[in-house]
């Protein structure tokens, strides 16, 4: 067998391994392991994943692109750090999204595509109906992506996943926690019926304010929290579908 020197050079090789150390950063930064604002030592990461310095500068040009981290001249990549007025934005940015695809699921769905979606939201019911908030918060985003797949726009879903990303870089609270599940899920019921029924219009109505009161609830969430551009009724009833 031929030693790893002896192996002829294949770039799929490069491509995997740093497509690898991509995922295991964004995954560390996700989860808080490397915080919002905190400087990355290219060195010291490649050191801890066993890598060499080359998978790990590519990763951060991968992550700088999707907003997780700035990279500064003579300073390296630092985890970016979002204020509440930018996370306001990404929901009002998610919100339109999430319109967009459960109005495309209501004009385009297929009988298993909706069996999917009644499994998930019967499954919350249960959940909640069991007390088990975790397994309400997994289901939870599992039919939010379910929706944004069923689509059919790979574009408008890898957008989505991107806000969804960025905001997880706001810290004050965590954005896993959902508050009111049983509104929350009361408003899933409605996403289900409008899509049922074809009904497009509703469909989207029904996700934009979903997102909408789902942001609401949120920001009750942070006691005596100010915020310009925080949703109101004008934004519930006047924004961009």
């Amino acid at each position: 067998m031929p030693s790893d020197a002896e192996k002829p050079f294949h770039a799929s090789e490069f491509a995997t391994l740093t497509t690898r150390v991509h995922r295991e950063i964004e995954r560390r930064i996700l989860t808080g392991e490397i915080k919002a604002g905190e400087k990355i030592g290219e060195a010291a990461l490649a050191d801890s994943l066993g890598v060499s310095r080359g998978p790990v500068r590519e990763a951060m040009r991968t992550l700088e692109r999707s907003g997780l981290v700035t990279i500064i001249a003579n300073r390296g990549a630092i985890v970016r750090s979002i204020g509440l007025d930018e996370v306001v934005c990404l929901y009002e940015l998610r919100g339109t999204i999430f319109a967009y695809a459960c109005e495309r699921v209501a004009r385009r769905y297929t009988e298993p595509m909706l069996a999917t979606l009644r499994e998930q939201v019967a499954g919350m019911e249960d959940a909640v109906a069991r007390d088990e908030l975790a397994t309400y918060y997994r289901l939870n985003v599992e039919f939010h992506a379910s929706l944004l797949e069923f689509s059919g726009n790979a574009r408008a879903r890898s957008i989505y996943e991107g806000v969804v990303k960025e905001m997880h870089l706001f810290r004050r609270r965590s954005l896993s926690k959902v508050p009111n599940v049983d509104a929350s899920l009361a408003e899933h019921r409605d996403i289900m019926g409008a899509i049922e029924r074809r009904d497009a219009d509703a469909a989207r109505e029904a996700g934009r304010i979903h997102v909408v009161h789902g942001c609401t609830r949120f920001l009750d969430t942070l006691d005596g929290t100010a915020v310009e551009g925080r949703p109101d009724d004008r934004w519930a009833v006047g924004a961009t579908e």
